[in-house]
C-alpha cells in the first residue's frame, strides 16, 4: 500500500481527490480538444452515430490562414505586453506601501481588493460609463479626448481593456506580494540602512530580490489569466470590436466553435493557445527566475 501511494500515503490520499478533479476538469477536456482538432468534428443530435474523419493538420492550416485568428493572437500579445509589466510594478509598489505602518492601512487593503471580488458585469457597467464617448474621462480630457472614443478606437480598445483588467485584478496580486513581504527579514533592511542605503536602494536591493518567488508567480498567473481573456472584450466592446481589434483567441474560439458550429476549428485555436502559453511561461520562468 505504501509503495502504491508513495512515501507519504496519507498525503497522497488527501491529494487524490484533487488529482481526480484536475483529470476530469482539465486533462480530459484538453485531450478531447486535441482529438477534435485533428478530425472533421461537428455537433450532432444526442446518440447519433456519424463519421468524423481524420483530417490531419487541415484545421490548423485553416485557422492559421484566417486573418481574424491571427489578429486575435496579436491582440492578446499587445494585452500581455501592457498588463503583465503593469501588474507587477503596481502590485509590488502598492504592496510595499501598504506593508508600512500607515494610517487607514486596513481600509486601503480592502479597497484594492474590492474590485477583484466584484462581479465583472457590474464593474464593466462603470467602465462603460467612464470611457464612452460622453463619459467622465472624455469630459475631463476635453479637447484631448481621443476620437473615436476609447472602446470604439481600433488602436486604444485593447490597451483600455488591459488597463481595466490590471485595475480589477490588482487586489489579488497585492495580497500575494503582501504575503511575500512578511518573509523578508527586517534584519536585511537594518543592514542596508547601516550601509547608508535609503528607501529606494533598500527597495531595489532588499525588497525586490526578497519577493522574487512571488514575482515569478505573479508573472505566470498574469500571463495565464491574460491569455484566457474573454469576459472583458465580450462585454466592453460588444464581442471584440471594433472590427476585431479587441478580440482575443478565446473569444474567437467561442465564436467559431459555439456560435458558428465549428468545434474542430475552435479546438485547433485552443490547442495553439495552450502551446503558446506554455512556451511563453517557460521563457518568463527562465528570465524572471534565472537566479533561483
Amino acid at each position: 500500500m505504501g509503495t502504491v501511494l508513495g512515501k507519504q500515503p496519507i498525503g497522497s490520499a488527501f491529494v487524490a481527490p484533487y488529482l481526480v478533479f484536475l483529470a476530469a476538469i482539465f486533462a480530459y477536456p484538453l485531450a478531447f480538444a486535441v482529438y477534435m482538432s485533428f478530425h472533421d468534428y461537428f455537433f450532432t443530435a444526442p446518440g447519433a452515430i456519424v463519421d468524423r474523419p481524420f483530417v490531419g493538420f487541415d484545421n490548423y492550416v485553416t485557422v492559421l490562414s484566417d486573418p481574424a485568428v491571427r489578429r486575435s493572437f496579436l491582440n492578446v500579445g499587445i494585452f500581455l505586453l501592457i498588463n503583465v509589466p503593469l501588474t507587477v510594478v503596481l502590485s509590488l509598489g502598492l504592496a510595499n506601501a501598504l506593508n508600512a505602518a500607515i494610517r487607514w492601512r486596513t481600509f486601503f487593503r480592502v479597497s484594492y481588493y474590492v474590485p477583484y471580488v466584484t462581479a465583472s458585469v457590474a464593474v464593466v457597467g462603470v467602465w462603460l460609463f467612464l470611457f464612452n464617448e460622453n463619459g467622465l474621462v472624455n469630459t475631463v480630457l476635453g479637447p484631448l479626448a481621443p476620437s473615436p472614443s476609447w472602446l470604439v478606437n481600433s488602436k486604444l480598445a485593447m490597451p483600455t481593456i488591459a488597463i481595466y483588467v490590471t485595475w480589477k485584478q490588482l487586489g489579488f496580486f497585492i495580497l500575494l506580494y503582501l504575503a511575500a513581504l512578511q518573509n523578508v527579514s527586517k534584519d536585511l533592511y537594518e543592514a542596508a540602512s547601516m550601509d547608508g542605503a535609503g528607501r529606494i536602494k533598500s527597495f531595489w536591493n532588499v525588497t525586490v530580490p526578497g519577493v522574487r518567488p512571488a514575482t515569478i508567480l505573479v508573472v505566470l498567473l498574469a500571463t495565464v489569466t491574460g491569455a484566457n481573456l474573454f469576459t472583458e472584450p465580450y462585454l466592453l466592446t460588444g464581442g471584440g470590436g471594433p472590427n476585431g481589434a479587441s478580440a482575443s483567441p478565446v473569444l474567437v474560439m467561442y465564436q467559431k466553435g459555439i456560435e458558428q458550429g465549428n468545434p474542430d476549428l475552435g479546438s485547433a485555436i485552443g490547442v495553439l493557445l495552450v502551446i503558446g502559453v506554455l512556451i511563453l511561461a517557460l521563457i518568463e520562468r527562465l528570465f524572471v527566475g534565472k537566479d533561483d
